[in-house]
């Protein structure tokens, strides 16, 4: 239904503190249609402005108003770009409550108004940067890969590391896998693979390269997780190859023929066993906060040796089934305990989730094969909460690379009542894979393919002290219309207390040092 409404308001339009409403206008029932979609989204108090544009009709101009109480922002144009002072003096109002969003839109000689819609404004504070490496989606090719790093308060952003600074003519080389201690941007360790290759760390201002390669494991260190509190990283050590499908809507396939877990003394260069099982490929590693317990995730896998250890798996990879799995860790003797079950994913039907009927299950992009009680599935990365209540972790249909499963979604799992459940109020229709935390376990960030399908974008949703989440927003951008532009994904998204201050020449320094003793191994 619409009707009619008359305003005595001034016309003011293309920009943000002067536009005005309408003279008059018609009603609509219907929500705007915008991008990104902020519709009823929960932020953070100091996060960027949501900038956003009207999209769909085809609408020749537009006023947007955000507002609460007496303050509001006026945006004229299909553009709505508040300014950083306006936005901060509107969230401060807004504090645990509401900010309404009207959107006028002209067509032809018509305005209309939608109907209004909210961003709530948590008091819960996120952290003020996260990193990622920008990739280009050509499976091939890694000339312009960067770790870069971004503040959430505003829409800078930098390149930490560069790999182009040590590339050659005929040599190029592939950065990944950047990690902290505790979000601290002063611990961190990053990979460089090829050309100059080894483990960066930098640790309270030190910076050195550590080459890991050794015959007493399978391969240098690749996923790597921190210990709270020592100067420890576990990695997994992979030996790791991809292939192409040709009819199926998943593209790649990235698949271990070999994995274990080892675990780094950074003060006193050593590396040692934590599993090395040739029939469990072990992989994704992560500390519980209290440093006290390492979960990570292990498929089983025995080999027919009729071929080679890489063509079996590819040719038998929907086999393999990763579980989560966790050990304790004694921070005196550095001694870990055996493995137990955390999560079995692998036979995992409705009937073990205790889903009360398969309607219910519908809603689940797995729900097809969580009904055959001969498949099971497959967990991965495996995030526990700052506060040690709830472990996340991505569930596919099998393998390890779930970034590249269109099924991909996140479950989550209360260690408290062992309850288990998918993370409905956050999954989107296509692939949802790696995540972080926030450092008050209030936000997690995650990387999703829900705009188009093809690329990864960040996306940030609250979480409740029950484990309980929110619509998810978008990275915001000083241009709503940015994401629609850019062609790389960003990849691994993980907060951080604050900005890393080396600079990429210095890191690019230390890597093109290739003269570096390799890590001793210890039993």
């Amino acid at each position: 239904m619409k009707k009619t409404l008359y305003y005595f308001a001034v016309l003011l339009l293309y920009a943000c503190s002067g536009s005005g409403i309408p003279v008059n206008f018609t009603e609509s029932d219907e929500l705007p249609q915008v991008y990104p979609d902020y519709i009823d989204v929960t932020v953070p108090i100091n996060i960027a402005p949501l900038t956003m544009e009207l999209v769909g009709k085809q609408f020749s101009d537009a006023v947007i108003r955000y507002s609460h109480g007496d303050e509001e922002i006026m945006c004229g144009g299909l553009k709505a770009q508040p300014s950083l002072d306006d936005w901060r003096a509107l969230t401060s109002k807004a504090k645990d409550s509401d900010i309404t969003v009207e959107v006028y839109a002209k067509q032809a000689d018509q305005w209309t108004r939608f109907k209004p819609f909210a961003i709530h404004v948590s008091a819960d504070s996120i952290d003020p940067y996260i990193s990622y490496r920008l990739i280009s989606p050509s499976y091939v090719t890694y000339e312009e890969l960067t770790l870069n790093q971004r503040c959430l308060e505003n829409y800078d952003e930098n390149v930490m590391v560069d790999n182009m600074l040590c590339a050659t003519e005929k040599q190029g080389q592939c950065v990944n896998c950047h990690n902290y201690q505790q979000y601290n941007p002063q611990r961190m360790q990053f990979h460089a693979r090829q050309n100059h290759g080894g483990t960066i760390i930098a640790y309270d201002g030190k910076i050195k390269k550590v080459n890991m390669k050794n015959d007493s494991v399978i391969s240098a260190g690749v996923y790597p997780t921190w210990h709270p509190t020592m100067p420890l990283i576990v990695y997994s050590t992979n030996h790791t190859s991809q292939s192409f499908h040709t009819r199926n809507l998943n593209k790649i396939e990235v698949n271990d023929a070999a994995s274990d877990l080892v675990i780094y003394d950074i003060e006193k260069n050593e590396i040692a066993n934590v599993e090395n099982d040739p029939e469990e490929f072990e992989v994704f590693p992560f500390w519980a906060p209290d440093g006290r317990t390492l979960y990570y995730s292990s498929a089983h896998f025995e080999f027919r040796d009729t071929v080679s250890p890489a063509t079996e798996v590819f040719a038998r990879a929907s086999e393999v089934k990763y579980n989560i799995y966790k050990k304790t860790f004694d921070p005196d003797t550095r001694r870990f305990g055996p493995r137990e079950m955390v999560f079995q994913a692998d036979t995992l039907t409705v009937d073990i989730l205790g889903i009360d009927s398969l309607k219910e299950a519908e809603n689940i992009k797995l729900s097809p094969w969580l009904k055959n009680d001969s498949l099971g599935l497959s967990a991965t990365l495996p995030r526990i909460s700052p506060d040690g209540r709830f472990l996340m972790f991505t569930l596919g249909r099998y393998g390890c690379f779930h970034i590249w499963h269109h099924e991909a979604d996140l479950w989550m799992k209360d260690l408290q009542t062992g309850n288990v459940r998918p993370m409905d109020e956050i999954n989107s229709k296509d692939t949802e894979s790696y995540h972080s935390w926030s450092s008050n376990g209030r936000w997690v960030i995650f990387s999703s393919r829900r705009t188009d399908g093809n690329f990864t974008r960040p996306f940030i949703a609250h979480i409740d002290k029950d484990g309980h989440g929110t619509k998810p927003f978008e990275l915001p951008q000083a241009d709503p219309d940015f994401h629609n532009q850019f062609m790389k994904s960003y990849n691994i998204p993980e907060f951080m207390r604050g900005p890393v201050t080396i600079t990429p020449q210095e890191f690019a320094d230390v890597l093109k040092n290739d003269n570096v003793e390799p890590a001793k191994f210890t039993h």
